[in-house]
């Protein structure tokens, strides 16, 4: 493995529940000897990819990865446009809204949107959710071929909660919703309480994709409340698609379909 996989297997192992680590911490992690995984923490330290906590022996991501992600953010014109859609789309409904991107098996928050009501839910940018058990996970995975998705999960899904996708079968089954609909939406599997719905956009130029996601209190949401957010979700992710020329855009693909009661 090189330095730089090694630097990056330290940074994977922060997260909203992991804001400080210890070198003890990241050798649980990683599993790597403590003398080397010290000498790369403090190189890491040294570069600017992180910091000490005061005079501590605990370390956190640098200014330096705080300042990447603001420029990648700036600069994706995909994210950006994603994020004006669910900042109306949460001015409008109130509920919180996501611009989350896939990270391997997992999806992950990018940026966010706080709602204005009262009653709003939320889990903080960075925290990863399963692909298969969030609505923005399936709308992203919806963009690949069935024999793509397969092969990224040879095994078995991770469980979250009993309303996740059990079998291949059955997430495939939920994708072809998508693929068919234009959105997932997501029945408190990866929070319970929590209902979200999803539609996704890609920019073929680059290659990103990302979903736009609005959640939300489920005991709260009326029909009509849901009935506009996905127009908004889908609406906006055909705006993008049109703009960025992204042929595999679900969401465009439904647009001239007539709506049936299982899209309500």
């Amino acid at each position: 493995m090189s330095i730089l996989d090694a630097a990056a297997d330290v940074l994977r192992c922060f997260g909203p529940d992991r804001l400080e680590l210890t070198v003890t911490d990241v050798v649980a992690l990683r599993g790597a000897p403590k003398s080397s995984t010290s000498r790369l923490l403090r190189a890491m330290r040294d570069a600017g990819l992180l910091e000490t906590v005061g005079d501590s022996k605990r370390y956190r991501p640098g200014i330096l990865l705080f300042e990447l992600g603001q420029s990648y953010r700036a600069g994706s014109t995909l994210v950006a446009r994603a994020h004006d859609v669910v900042s109306g789309i949460v001015d409008r409904v109130g509920h919180t809204g996501y611009v989350s991107v896939r990270d391997g098996l997992d999806v992950m928050g990018l940026t966010y949107v706080a709602g204005r009501n009262v009653l709003r839910v939320g889990t903080p940018v960075g925290r990863r959710l399963p692909l298969t058990a969030s609505a923005t996970g399936r709308t992203l995975l919806a963009r690949l071929e069935d024999h793509e998705v397969r092969a990224l999960f040879p095994g078995a899904l991770p469980q979250p909660s009993p309303r996740a996708p059990r079998t291949l079968d059955d997430l495939i089954a939920r994708l072809d919703g998508v693929r068919r609909t234009g959105f997932a939406e997501s029945d408190g599997e990866a929070n319970p309480g929590v209902g979200a719905l999803a539609s996704a956009v890609g920019d073929p130029e680059t290659g990103e994709a990302v979903s736009l996601c609005i959640t939300y209190p489920q005991s709260t949401v009326t029909v009509a409340e849901r009935r506009q957010i996905i127009d908004g979700l889908l609406d906006g992710a055909r705006s993008i698609a049109t703009i960025m020329g992204d042929v595999r855009c679900a969401a465009l693909q439904t647009a001239s379909r007539p709506r049936t009661p299982q899209d309500a």
